[in-house]
């Protein structure tokens, strides 16, 4: 299983060093959290932010849209970096559109599900997207209780991507440790990400690497 530490809890002020901590740990990717105080009741940053940390590392750049409007800055997100940008199914967006248009600018594209959101609203766009995202807490904030009940969600995207024949991956977000990965392994997801328990680990490379055996 590959792992997608989130920085949103990290230390803001030396986002510098936080990236090379990622980094360091020899997770597969960074998640960049990206909310607009509409969509979620938070903010966190936007194109700006992530123009900056780009060239400070060489790791896949996985950002999670928590907005309304999304459609409104993918140019702006594709041209700071991210490699892979994702998206509410719930948001304001004309899905289809946005994802070809997020394909165009040559980024690979992603839909992310709320809780409350069953798995087959993605069903209709799973041949345009490289990932679906399943959320495993509200999104908006870092630290929440892992929802279990949201594994059933996971085995079905799983069993509709694999009836299909299609590479899509799964991600989950939100309350991801070594306690709770397992299950969500053996629901069928891809990627882990985790935030406040890696920054809090006592031995941060030893998480990724208990992630990565799952």
């Amino acid at each position: 299983m590959q792992i997608s530490p989130s920085i949103l809890t990290c230390d803001f002020a030396h986002l510098a060093e936080e990236l090379a901590f990622v980094e360091s740990t020899g997770a597969d990717m960074v998640h960049l959290d990206v909310m607009d105080g509409v969509f979620v009741p938070n903010l966190s940053f936007g194109p700006p932010v992530i123009a900056r940390i780009r060239p400070l590392s060489s790791m896949f750049f996985d950002v999670h849209l928590m907005m309304q409007h999304p459609d409104r800055l993918i140019k702006a997100f594709a041209d700071a970096g991210a490699d892979l940008i994702n998206f509410h199914i719930e948001s304001d967006a004309p899905v289809a559109e946005t994802l070809a248009q997020i394909h165009a600018l040559g980024k690979q594209a992603a839909l992310t599900l709320k809780p409350k959101t069953p798995a087959e609203a993605v069903f209709p766009y799973l041949d345009q997207v490289e990932m679906v995202l399943v959320m495993t807490v509200e999104p908006g904030f870092g630290g929440q209780k892992f929802m279990a009940d949201m594994m059933p969600k996971v085995r079905a995207l799983r069993e509709e991507i694999d009836r299909r024949g299609l590479s899509v991956k799964i991600e989950v977000d939100g309350g991801v440790a070594s306690s709770t990965a397992p299950a969500t392994a053996a629901a069928g997801a891809d990627i882990a990400v985790v935030g406040s328990a890696l920054f809090n680990a006592e031995d941060p490379v030893a998480l990724v690497r208990e992630i990565h055996a799952l």
